[in-house]
């Protein structure tokens, strides 16, 4: 994959850069709140701006606070984000005019290497002529009068960075069959807060790319890296998306944790598979099956991690009864893969990820409809459905209508008064048999319509 040109979005808090960085991508992807701190981590977007294509990268408010407090671990990511960027897009907030941290930004800024285009932000309308040109005097040229929240000032935007990125563009390139097995691997991480999902994705990227602590809760958006995985038959690609944290529903009070969890259920949407990490030191708790049966109902393939296995006790006999719990507690979908891994170790980090393609392989398999209907005529052969009411169900054929996750429909005669433990005995056939594994299969029921009915 051709490399896109990177643009970091800084500034102090509550300038509007998650607002400018919504509006660079096209989709609100970034939580945006009227309080000062809501990003925290770098989350990164495509963008397309007048026929230019880059890479888009939110950061934190930018803010001067001791490197060992979560503002300062911050404030490393955005200059981080910075010093690898092609350009950087300093912003301020034009109805506020400039103000002493927006001076130290400015100073920091002027030292690095990167070009910086400066934005007076939250400029339309009378109120942010002062600031606009107050920021003359940053040192930066003249600013990008811009309205973040309106879309004014993508012309001049585009023009600033003309310069700098045009000469970076890729060249086009085929689009990707997203059901090829070379295609990026889109893998979710999810659970309970403090289960070392960031830490693990800084393990498996070999770089301090997430914010992490003690602190529980500090991952607030989900964010999407491309990583390359050196895996035992060459290289693969991940598309890693680490989530916030999910309480149970009925302690998340806060509005932005209500807007963190719900932006964590859309990333396993958008995923194909999604681990669920639990803590090894806290065992398994009804929270994580609720996760569990979530991620399945949305038709995900499903990978459970036990991280901080290097610190876990009794570690054999708390395997086997999580395992068990896990059976029990998941009945709909027996044998989801379980491995022990430890984000702070790296132990068990490869074999997560060949499970991981593994499920994926599985969640997109197709059965030709000879060799399942084979299979079906065996199934009924063995087990033929009951007759309820003394009337006989008559199934006639099967097939396989989808994948991603794999959907099949059967064809009958009075298949609605068909029980559902008869339906749970053709998916467990079909997981157990045709090679789906553990992945969600879902069974749809279809009668031949009679032209006598009216």
């Amino acid at each position: 994959m051709s490399r896109l040109p990177t643009v970091a979005i800084v500034g102090r808090p509550n300038v509007g850069k998650s607002t400018l960085f919504n509006r660079l991508v096209g989709k609100k992807l970034a939580l945006v709140d009227d309080r000062p701190g809501v990003t925290r981590d770098r989350r990164e977007g495509d963008a397309h701006l007048l026929g230019l294509d880059f890479r888009v990268i939110d950061t934190a408010g930018y803010e001067d606070e001791d490197p060992n407090t979560l503002p300062g671990r911050m404030r490393q990511q955005t200059q981080a984000a910075v010093d690898a960027a092609d350009v950087a897009l300093f912003v301020i907030d034009s109805r506020a005019g400039v103000v002493p941290l927006d001076e130290e930004i400015a100073r920091w800024l002027r030292g690095s290497d990167t070009p910086i285009v400066l934005m007076a932000n939250k400029a339309e309308g009378r109120a942010g002529e002062g600031g606009f040109y107050e920021a003359m005097a940053l040192g930066f040229g003249d600013p990008v009068a811009f309205s973040a929240e309106h879309g004014e000032g993508l012309v001049e935007l585009f023009e600033a960075l003309l310069p700098h990125l045009d000469p970076l563009q890729p060249e086009p390139e085929a689009p990707i069959d997203i059901e090829s097995p070379d295609a990026p691997l889109k893998l979710a991480i999810v659970g309970r807060p403090n289960a070392g999902k960031s830490t693990l994705v800084n393990r498996m990227l070999g770089e301090d790319r997430m914010i992490t602590g003690p602190e529980a809760g500090i991952t607030r958006d989900s964010i999407a890296i491309d990583w390359t995985w050196e895996g035992p038959d060459g290289p693969r690609q991940v598309r890693l998306i680490d989530t916030a944290g999910m309480r149970k529903r009925a302690k998340v009070q806060d509005k932005l944790e209500k807007l963190s969890v719900a932006d964590a259920l859309h990333a396993v949407d958008f995923a194909e598979v999604v681990v669920l990490l639990l803590d090894a030191t806290l065992g398994l708790e009804s929270q994580d099956l609720r996760i569990a049966d979530r991620v399945l109902e949305e038709g995900r393939a499903l990978v459970i991690a036990l991280n901080k296995w290097d610190v876990a006790e009794n570690a054999s006999s708390l395997f086997n009864g999580v395992k068990k719990a896990l059976d029990e507690g998941l009945a709909q979908v027996k044998g989801v893969p379980l491995l022990a891994v430890s984000a702070a170790t790296g132990k068990g980090i490869d074999q997560l990820i060949a499970a991981a393609f593994e499920t994926r392989e599985a969640w997109s398999r197709r059965v030709g409809t000879g060799e399942l209907n084979r299979w079906f005529e065996r199934a009924i052969e063995a087990n033929p459905p009951p007759a309820p009411g003394g009337k006989r169900i008559k199934l006639r054929y099967l097939t396989q209508a989808k994948t991603r996750p794999p959907g099949f429909v059967l064809f009958g005669t009075r298949v609605d008064e068909l029980p559902m433990s008869y339906q749970r005995y053709l998916i467990n056939g079909i997981r157990r048999e045709l090679g789906f594994g553990a992945v969600p299969v879902r069974l749809m029921l279809r009668a031949p319509k009679n032209p006598f009915s009216k």
